[in-house]
């Protein structure tokens, strides 16, 4: 079965989507690791989308083809417009975005869209339908990966269903603890109401700049919050990079996004690195 990991903060603008794709690239790509890897795109903004398939190819296999995306997964007894009424199968619901030859490496996405914001607004009985659905497919892949929305509601009881671990990345900025009290609340109340309990696996620095002393008074905040917790955080730290938003509209992982700085690869590769050897990958 499948690691599968929820990557979520309350707090939004953490990078959390940059971090979710990168970490997919890394784990299908890398010839050390050349995992089956899923992502679970479940934040209505779609960003992780995006950067797995880049604008151009989103436009033309989302939008332009009409394909079905994890709307479709929470809307599947509706009979909205632009669902059922157009065809749109759960079956095709996954894209495969890549495969390495000379392995089982593969990275492939279950897609976001904007609309998938609707199912907020009737949210009764949908949050076991992600985890049914990823329950039949869970076995072609070894890592399990959901980009989570940054809101409490019906999508995040959703992820937690479908989670075992979760990774929280955390911006180091002024208020950069608001966020974690939440989860840990949110987590706190789905394991009274589900019975289920999750491991938060750790939390990961994220978009560093090391500019001080703001991001290291930000960091010690964040470190004795955890700690009462009893949360791991990761030594290892992902940078702030121009090149995440240009690897963004390339649909291009940091390693092989042009012009990208080798010593920004080998932090994220790093960070990668530690975050499976504490999941167990």
């Amino acid at each position: 079965m499948a690691i599968k990991v929820a990557v979520i903060n309350m707090k939004g603008g953490v990078g959390k989507s940059t971090l979710c794709t990168n970490l997919a690239w890394h784990f299908s790509a890398m010839l050390r690791w050349r995992k089956r890897v899923l992502l679970v795109d479940l934040d209505p903004q779609f960003n992780s989308s995006q950067y797995m398939l880049g604008v151009s190819r989103y436009q033309r296999e989302i939008i332009t083809n009409n394909s079905p995306t994890i709307w479709d997964i929470f809307e599947q007894q509706s009979r909205a417009p632009g669902l059922r009424a157009s065809g749109r199968t759960l079956s095709n619901a996954i894209i495969n975005v890549a495969n390495f030859i000379g392995s089982e490496g593969k990275v492939d996405l279950l897609p976001s869209q904007l609309e998938l914001s609707f199912t907020l607004k009737n949210p009764s009985q949908k949050e076991h339908l992600l985890s049914n659905f990823i329950a039949d497919v869970e076995d072609n892949y070894d890592l399990i990966l959901v980009d989570c929305a940054p809101t409490e509601s019906v999508l995040t009881a959703a992820a937690y269903l479908t989670a075992d671990k979760i990774l929280v990345p955390v911006k180091p900025e002024f208020l950069s603890t608001i966020g974690l009290p939440l989860i840990r609340q949110s987590l706190g109340d789905f394991e009274n109401s589900y019975r289920k309990q999750l491991e938060v696996c750790g939390i990961g620095f994220n978009m560093c700049s090391d500019y001080s002393p703001e991001e290291s008074r930000s960091k010690d905040e964040v470190r004795s919050l955890a700690a009462t917790f009893g949360w791991h955080v990761f030594d290892e730290e992902i940078p702030y990079s121009r090149s995440f938003p240009k690897g963004a509209r390339e649909g291009s992982p940091i390693f092989r996004t042009s012009y990208a700085r080798s010593s920004v690869s080998s932090l994220v590769a790093s960070f990668s690195d530690a975050f499976a050897r504490r999941i167990s990958l």
